[in-house]
């Protein structure tokens, strides 16, 4: 067989993958899963029940709760250089703290990995810092990434995201207010919003 006619059988071969690729890509463009796989790699969301059932249970805004699931660890249970767990990023020494708190007494570090109950102590921690700041979630985000002495020294309830002087704990309580409105507005029945959005 001649260069030219295989040259010829490989253009032809490599046009019909890109028509193939082509139909494929039409096909999930119109039944919105081409919608849907981009959403997910944008603005993961997983774990939805137990964000909502710690919602309702501890007054928090499900998607606040979302977006910091977001910001710390784009719903992947991991691990930081400073201990922090799972995917609300729990250190071991708040996890301590919220057992005695919540009254529980069977408490282990590895109980982190499991995204139910680093739901359940992230949104307590949340719960606690948004009381401790009557309600403004940027003195409790600030808080939450950078602690609550910082937190206090920048102004505590009184506290505006532009007066952060960090710009690493001002960059995150940004996105986590920017992914905040996101989640309500992309997954408002996931979060129970009841399709609002």
């Amino acid at each position: 067989m001649s260069r030219k006619v295989r040259a010829r059988r490989r253009r032809a071969a490599w046009a019909g993958i890109a028509v193939l690729a082509g139909l494929l890509l039409a096909f999930l463009v119109a039944g919105g899963a081409f919608d849907s796989a981009i959403r997910e790699l944008t603005l993961p969301l997983r774990h939805e029940d137990v964000i909502r059932q710690q919602a309702r249970e501890k007054d928090v805004d499900a998607a606040l709760i979302a977006a910091v699931i977001y910001s710390e660890s784009k719903f992947s249970d991991q691990t930081s250089s400073a201990g922090a767990r799972g995917l609300m990023q729990i250190t071991p020494e708040a996890a301590e703290f919220i057992e005695k708190q919540s009254g529980g007494t069977t408490f282990k570090l590895s109980d982190l990995s499991d995204p139910e109950l680093n739901i359940r102590y992230g949104t307590f921690l949340l719960r606690e810092l948004l009381d401790r700041y009557d309600g403004d979630e940027a003195a409790a985000l600030a808080a939450y990434n950078a602690g609550p002495g910082n937190a206090d020294k920048w102004g505590g309830a009184d506290l505006t995201v532009a007066a952060i002087p960090f710009p690493e704990t001002r960059a995150y309580v940004e996105e986590v207010l920017e992914k905040r409105d996101e989640y309500r507005h992309e997954y408002a029945t996931e979060l129970g919003y009841g399709g609002i959005g």
